[in-house]
């Protein structure tokens, strides 16, 4: 167990081998409630509109269930947090609402600047982050267990939508997740958090699953190419250099930042996020320089043994100029030159 952002999380409960293959194989289990959750009330129609100046991915207009991934800039185009931006069903289904989802460490900034950019909107910001709970179930293995518990099974829902239903209580349900693979994620009261987690551990056990830590969630989503705040992203990151161009829809509409973003988008002197991947299996983790002859072209920003890959791979901010599918680099790991190669990011895509 480790201190993270004030919560007290589980690194490992058995080996990062074991729980990365139970979930890319079966199940994995995440307690992810350190999430910020944050729920917003008034007029529908005015908080999507409000949510979409703030978000670089278009929310206003969208269908209830429809969950959006954005990022949330500064002026100058640096990444707050990226977060999640719900439109969901309620219990009865006809009052639709909207929350976010974003970074435990980001939390009370997200929180702030959302409340200073409210003006006099009749806009009201509820942070149920405490008193609620988030668990994720992920794997190929994931939707069925947790239809045998829910009033919805998962695998009706879309990728990246959700609903309100039951599942020992009321819950929210949605098809979303940071590993790579299909599952999905439950929002509940607190009280009955455990009961829930207890339920669907028992039946992830009986098929090769169970619990998985923070560190295995680290192997995952870099296997699957997916940017983590403090790594890829940050305040100092261009949302341009990020390369997650489907979360940045420029045309026909305004929001904070969005001048920068077109700007850094023009500039062929910054870095941009790529793929690399290392011989041997020796990790290239963050901050190891990377070079191509003797020219410094770049930095890691994170890295690992891939255990599905069973490769060294790293993702990097390299100037354009070393971008390129294929380009031979070398990383410099603790003042030793290890060759690698830009490759495509995600590393890893699950099987269709």
């Amino acid at each position: 167990m480790v201190d993270f952002a004030g919560w007290e999380m589980p690194v490992q409960y058995s080996s990062i081998m074991d729980e990365h293959h139970q979930t890319r194989k079966a199940i994995g289990m995440f307690d992810v409630s350190h999430m910020g959750r944050i729920w917003f009330s008034g007029d529908r129609e005015e908080i999507g509109q409000w949510l979409d100046g703030l978000t670089t991915r278009r929310v206003a207009g969208i269908a209830p269930g429809k969950i959006r991934y954005s990022l949330v800039c500064s002026q100058t185009g640096g990444i707050l947090d990226d977060v999640l931006v719900y439109y969901l069903p309620d219990a009865s289904g006809d009052q639709p609402f909207w929350m976010m989802v974003c970074n435990a460490s980001n939390r009370a900034k997200i929180v702030a600047w959302l409340e200073q950019h409210i003006g006099g909107r009749a806009i009201k910001l509820d942070d149920r982050t405490e008193s609620t709970a988030m668990i994720a179930v992920q794997g190929p293995a994931a939707n069925q267990v947790v239809a045998k518990l829910s009033s919805v099974d998962p695998d009706t829902l879309g990728y990246y939508t959700g609903t309100s239903c039951q599942l020992l209580g009321d819950v929210i349900l949605t098809r979303t997740g940071y590993t790579g693979e299909d599952g999905c994620e439950i929002m509940c009261d607190a009280s009955i958090a455990l009961e829930i987690w207890e339920k669907v551990y028992a039946a992830a056990q009986e098929i090769g699953g169970g619990a998985s830590g923070l560190a295995c969630r680290d192997t995952l989503r870099l296997e699957a190419g997916m940017p983590l705040y403090g790594h890829e992203l940050g305040e100092d990151v261009n949302a341009a250099q990020t390369d997650l161009r489907f979360a940045m829809q420029l045309k026909d509409r305004e929001f904070t930042g969005k001048a920068a973003i077109v700007a850094a988008m023009k500039d062929s002197s910054l870095p941009v996020r790529v793929g690399l991947q290392l011989e041997g299996r020796r990790a290239a983790r963050e901050g190891c320089t990377v070079f191509v002859g003797e020219k410094n072209v770049g930095t890691v920003v994170s890295g690992t043994f891939a255990p599905t890959l069973q490769k060294s791979i790293s993702m990097a901010y390299l100037l354009p100029e070393a971008t390129e599918l294929g380009t031979e680099v070398t990383v410099d790991i603790r003042g030793k030159s290890h060759p690698a190669v830009v490759v495509e990011v995600p590393f890893y895509k699950r099987p269709s």
